[in-house]
């Protein structure tokens, strides 16, 4: 076990300095931060552009080569350079990562617990009503864009602050209200109000997918040969289906999660972007639309890691579902 987790991080460590090392790399050769000055009045001088740049570690007359080596020796020391305002691209990552974690890891918890719940009782439940229907409504689900399902659930919620509530239940922008002054508890009501919708919006695709996957495994599952002699040794039907064919249907399940985890980070950028949370998908945006190449390569770094993490919790979720890995 030990052994299998030990290797599984070493290649996991490889992936992300690849992964990190291509995002710069292309990055760095896309993004045109020398264009920031072009439109500036007055037009500063190429020398000042170029040592401005140079001070950046963006200047496109140094070889490409030696700026990235540059930067992963900053990135070796936790320094992730500077940004094209100057500012170092540390101070306002944290905040960023810290936002965005809190948005993806909620979403994550309840879109995937949820679609598992969804999908093995709709395979115990084969060709009956709620299984015709969750079938139905994930297909609908994958079939909208984030985006349109995000600015649904928008128009969704602030129909029922005026017509159902009579006051303003769901909130849909921003992570808090300003100047809000209610105590801790009022505070905490206040962000778990914003917090609402952004979930929802990530956790409906999630549901969708889990379930489909979750009632397939299941239904290969349903009749094996353990879950009738578990039966016949005195189990109930719920507690057989259960104990042992829900546990080996999340085998493959678990692996899955890891590949899902990527999509949701995708996902997140877009309903970041939508309910005005300032997270690193937002971030991402903007950086490349301000040819912030520091910025792009940090981010980007960020999600190998997450995406990494994400992978090896699926391993443990594995080993621990599947007794044949700790064996091994």
């Amino acid at each position: 076990m030990a052994g299998f987790l030990a290797r599984r991080l070493l290649n996991y460590l490889v992936l992300v300095v690849v992964a990190s090392s291509l995002a710069y790399l292309l990055a760095a050769s896309a993004l045109d931060p020398r264009s920031n000055y072009a439109d500036r009045t007055p037009k500063p001088p190429p020398a000042v552009v170029d040592a401005q740049l140079t001070a950046l570690n963006l200047n496109d007359r140094t070889p490409l080569i030696q700026r990235y080596a540059t930067w992963a020796a900053g990135v070796l020391h936790g320094d992730f350079g500077k940004s094209v305002t100057g500012t170092p691209v540390n101070d306002d990552l944290g905040r960023r990562a810290g936002v965005t974690a809190r948005l993806v890891l909620l979403g994550l918890a309840c879109g995937s617990l949820a679609g598992v719940l969804l999908g093995a009782y709709a395979a115990v439940r084969q060709y009956g009503w709620f299984d015709r229907l969750s079938a139905g409504l994930s297909f609908v689900v994958l079939a909208v864009p984030v985006v349109v399902l995000a600015n649904t659930l928008i128009l969704f919620g602030t129909w029922a602050n005026e017509n159902v509530f009579g006051r303003q239940v769901f909130l849909v922008s921003g992570e808090y209200s300003a100047g809000l002054d209610t105590g801790f508890w009022g505070s905490v009501l206040d962000r778990a109000q914003h917090l609402i919708l952004p979930t929802v919006s990530l956790s409906l695709g999630l549901i969708a997918v889990f379930s489909r996957y979750q009632r397939n495994m299941m239904l290969d599952v349903l009749g094996a040969d353990y879950v009738r002699t578990a039966m016949a040794k005195g189990l109930s039907r719920r507690q057989a289906l259960i104990r042992h064919a829900l546990r080996t249907a999340l085998i493959p399940v678990a692996t899955y999660f890891a590949f899902t985890f990527g999509t949701l980070l995708i996902g997140a950028t877009f309903t970041e972007k939508i309910f005005g949370w300032h997270g690193l998908g937002e971030q991402l945006i903007n950086s490349i639309f301000t040819n912030d190449v520091n910025t792009v390569a940090a981010i980007s770094l960020l999600a190998a890691i997450a995406v990494l993490c994400a992978s090896l919790a699926a391993d443990l979720l594995h080993a621990a579902l599947d007794p044949r890995v700790r064996a091994g």
